[in-house]
């Protein structure tokens, strides 16, 4: 594809990030594609699996009823364990059962309800799709390279593509001598493993204390990462349990213990062992997601691109704030292309307007408090 018929805007991952972006740009009527590696969006994508609402609705609007979410969340728990014993705090707001404002989700299928909502605005979602490289002309990113050979361009690139430890497109491409993001360190990245346990939906409300179509959350700190930061959880689904958790990637490395460790070890734990016995795995997965603080955002805009979600660094596990960080800073980035195109200005310092739009939100306000993380390391 030449630069004849480039995009107004091309993001990188349909994760909440890149398909919130997708969204907002596609309903103000610019030309938009969406790329995602996956064979459809969400077969490659992790989180824990708690989605606060309020953040779908400004994007989607009514629409967002009809999202395949799993539970309303009414119950969470917070659990101090040893080896042998646990001690508790539960939150229980009954306010939660007319107007929820949370919900246990699966990426695999709210993902691909998302990104139907994008092609449904009007952008183009292209599974399969890996992108290699970003473009770089006269100082300048002005599209990408992917697996297929072809080269698509944009007036900008907008990447949510998560975050590796020096594999990513940020590292690998260099403006002005200097990469878009320094390598991160294992003490900057955590890694996180999550089981989804098929579970009869009766059994789910009887062990959980849940009433017919309702959720909780449970989790769980001290012995139930073997010593290392971080924590685990359990996750009501429809018919499922996701159960997980994480630690700091260099924690990992330093015990030489594995991720598949931590989950045998929580899942025997004997408060945590009578809920699931006779639940059956039905799927593994492992993610890594940022652990940098405040301190460790990246240059969130530059020259022809924005950065988003996981890659710009924006993460609060303890608050469950991964997706919503991700889709509020898509939602703000989509904005941002909006207004370049309404004004017909995509230059530098017009997109480090969304650098301004990021530190006026609540995004930046929360993470820029210090505050003790899933990992206790302060911003």
């Amino acid at each position: 594809m030449g630069d004849e018929e480039k995009f107004d805007a091309v993001v990188v991952g349909a994760g909440p990030a890149g398909t919130a972006a997708a969204i907002i740009m596609a309903k103000a009527g610019l030309q938009v594609a969406l790329l995602e590696r996956g064979a459809k969006p969400g077969s490659k994508n992790v989180m824990g699996g708690i989605l606060y609402n309020h953040y779908l609705e400004e994007i989607v609007g009514e629409d967002w009823k009809q999202a395949p979410l799993e539970r309303p969340i009414i119950e969470e728990r917070r659990w101090l364990m040893t080896p042998e014993a646990a001690i508790g705090i539960d939150y229980k707001n009954l306010r939660n059962r007319q107007h929820p404002h949370s919900y246990s989700v699966l990426r695999a299928r709210f993902d691909a309800w998302f990104a139907e909502q994008a092609e449904k605005a009007g952008a183009m979602v292209v599974p399969e799709t890996v992108v290699d490289r970003l473009i770089v002309k006269d100082g300048r990113v002005v599209g990408v390279g992917t697996g297929r050979g072809d080269d698509l361009y944009a007036e900008v690139t907008i990447v949510c593509e998560g975050i590796g430890l020096g594999s990513g497109l940020l590292e690998s491409t260099v403006i002005a001598g200097r990469p878009l993001r320094r390598k991160l360190r294992a003490d900057e990245v955590a890694m996180a493993v999550k089981e989804i346990m098929q579970l009869d939906p009766g059994l789910i409300e009887e062990r959980f204390n849940c009433d017919p179509g309702e959720g909780c959350t449970i989790e769980c700190f001290g012995d139930s990462t073997m010593g290392m930061s971080g924590f685990m959880f359990i996750y009501t689904n429809r018919d499922t349990l996701s159960v997980g958790g994480g630690a700091l990637l260099s924690e990992f490395n330093k015990t030489l213990r594995t991720p598949n460790d931590l989950m045998e070890h929580f899942k025997s734990h004997p408060a945590i062992k009578p809920l699931l016995r006779g639940a059956e795995t039905v799927e593994y997965l492992a993610h890594l997601i940022p652990e940098g603080g405040y301190r460790g955002i990246p240059k969130v805009s530059g020259p022809g691109y924005l950065v988003c979600g996981d890659a710009a660094m924006l993460s609060n596990p303890v608050h469950r704030e991964g997706s919503n960080l991700a889709m509020e800073s898509g939602r703000l980035a989509g904005e941002t292309v909006v207004h370049a195109k309404e004004v017909g200005d995509f230059s530098e310092r017009r997109l480090a307007e969304y650098r301004g739009r990021l530190d006026h939100s609540w995004i930046m306000a929360d993470t820029r408090r210090c505050h003790c993380s899933s990992t206790t390391r302060s911003c």
